[in-house]
């Protein structure tokens, strides 16, 4: 007959499995990580801006605005990988676009989407002595990452991100409109109805 073993859960550490860092490494984990998400959300509504303000030939309107959904729903369920794509397509079909000024963001959005996949994806072991700690993460091209993370590592991280956030704002608001979800200036690009029913 087998013999058989269960964890005895009365002996696992408190914050298991995160009791080896300090609380400091899990949080500026928490923020970086909190700030991709706004990465992912602002480059949704960049997308809608571009795409909205894209202007078209008289006889290419209709079949764009059936295709417009599509683009919207990828623009709020898409990873990030996707949602850069989608973002750098949308700058370029745009007619004030400026490709050339755009590739170091979207060349620093893809490596920040293969940052974000480690810190979000990766399993947390034990710190060295500097509290920093090699994340295991392989990704689906079997590349795994070499660095050692720490908190310092994290808030330079979390601080790049919000950069590339203002400017994939700036990317729409440089063309004169009102960023999507903000009071700020520009040309209004979506008119909500204030009436009340």
């Amino acid at each position: 007959m087998t013999q058989r073993f269960q964890t005895d859960r009365a002996k696992v550490p408190s914050d298991f499995p995160t009791h080896l860092h300090a609380s400091e490494f899990w949080e500026e984990l928490g923020r970086t990580v909190a700030t991709f998400g706004f990465l992912e959300e602002t480059l949704g509504k960049a997308i809608f801006a571009l795409t909205a303000t894209r202007e078209y030939p008289e006889d290419e309107i209709q079949k764009a605005y059936e295709k417009w959904l599509k683009v919207l729903e990828r623009a709020i369920s898409d990873p990030l990988g996707g949602l850069i794509t989608s973002y750098e397509a949308a700058l370029r079909a745009h007619q004030n676009g400026t490709p050339s000024r755009s590739e170091s963001l979207i060349a620093n959005l893809k490596e920040a989407a293969r940052l974000r996949n480690v810190l979000c994806h990766g399993s947390w072991g034990a710190p060295n002595s500097d509290g920093a700690s090699k994340p295991k993460f392989v990704s689906n091209k079997l590349e795994t990452f070499e660095e050692w993370v720490d908190v310092s590592f994290l808030a330079q991280t979390r601080k790049a991100t919000a950069h590339m956030i203002c400017d994939v704002i700036d990317s729409v608001a440089q063309m004169g409109f009102q960023f999507p979800g903000s009071n700020g200036p520009g040309k209004v690009i979506w008119e909500t109805s204030s009436a009340s029913p």
